[in-house]
């Protein structure tokens, strides 16, 4: 399978032209795509119908998870169902199949990286954002134990690794990602991982296991000057 991935594409109405223009030209190029997040840039309904004008030029199948962006005016479970509506394989904790390659994804949270990740201790709001952080780990663990395939991708908008987000201001790292994260992928071991939300990041790190993970901000990719608004790797 030949795999494109962007994250971060924040996708505004006054670009729609210029934006079809870079983004049709994946269905040449690659045999599925990769949104790993941030859609829009408020999680506005109107937000995801101009983003959606455009993905609808995409003819190969397409992948994503939401990101924080897309949660930021509370309207994400309707973001989700345009989405779906539009046949986009949203993830969101669950799984998808496609020429022998299965993606397991979920938009993840912050935290911050072992040996300094926030526990669970202390003032209920504490203890409660925490419990949010573990349920998107159980989530994206679930997704990945249901695929049967032998080549496994994982999927999040926050990092599982500090190593991609590497360009960002350090302290901003708890912010954004989890140590959490990366239990699952080291236990199912996928192909790679993927994830966005660093726009400032590193584009490509290995957990200690070895496996590689990725971060295909928008941003980063085009400071890494690609041809196009997204990634491509040959799984």
């Amino acid at each position: 399978m030949r795999l494109a991935a962007v994250a971060d594409i924040h996708i505004r109405k006054e670009n729609y032209e210029e934006d079809i223009r870079n983004f049709s030209a994946v269905n040449d190029l690659a045999d599925a795509l990769v949104i790993a997040g941030d859609l829009t840039n408020h999680g506005l309904p109107n937000e995801m119908t101009a983003c959606l004008r455009v993905l609808e030029h995409i003819r190969i199948p397409i992948i994503a998870v939401l990101g924080n962006h897309d949660h930021e005016s509370g309207h994400q479970d309707e973001l989700a169902g345009m989405l779906r509506v539009a046949g986009i394989h949203l993830l969101d904790g669950n799984c998808f199949e496609v020429d022998g390659v299965g993606f397991a994804g979920t938009k993840g949270f912050c935290g911050g990286f072992a040996p300094y990740e926030l526990m669970p201790f202390g003032e209920t709001g504490i203890k409660n954002f925490v419990e949010i952080a573990d349920r998107e780990m159980i989530k994206l663990d679930y997704g990945l134990a249901q695929l049967h395939t032998e080549k496994k991708v994982a999927i999040t908008h926050y990092a599982p690794i500090k190593e991609t987000i590497v360009g960002e201001p350090e302290a901003i790292f708890p912010f954004l990602g989890s140590s959490r994260l990366e239990r699952p992928i080291s236990r199912h071991k996928p192909l790679m991982a993927l994830h966005g939300h660093a726009h400032k990041g590193t584009f490509c790190a290995r957990n200690e296991n070895g496996i590689p993970i990725y971060n295909v901000a928008l941003h980063i990719l085009h400071d890494r000057n690609e041809e196009h608004p997204f990634a491509l790797f040959n799984l």
